[in-house]
C-alpha cells in the first residue's frame, strides 16, 4: 500500500537524522508529524475495509 511505503519511509528517514549529530529538531518534528497524520489515513482505510461486527 502506497500510505504504508511512504510512512516506513519517513520512520527510515526520522530514525537517520535522529542518530545524526546535527539533526535539524524542526525537519525531526515536521516528519513525525507527517508520519502520523499517515498513520491516521492509514487506519481510516482500514476501518473502511474493514465491516464492523456486532457481538
Amino acid at each position: 500500500m502506497k500510505l504504508r511505503d511512504e510512512h516506513r519511509v519517513l520512520d527510515q528517514e526520522i530514525v537517520g537524522l535522529e542518530a545524526s549529530a546535527d539533526a535539524d529538531q524542526l525537519t525531526i518534528k515536521r516528519l513525525k508529524k507527517r508520519k502520523l497524520m499517515l498513520k491516521d489515513q492509514i487506519t481510516s482505510v482500514e476501518d473502511q475495509l474493514t465491516p464492523d461486527i456486532i457481538a
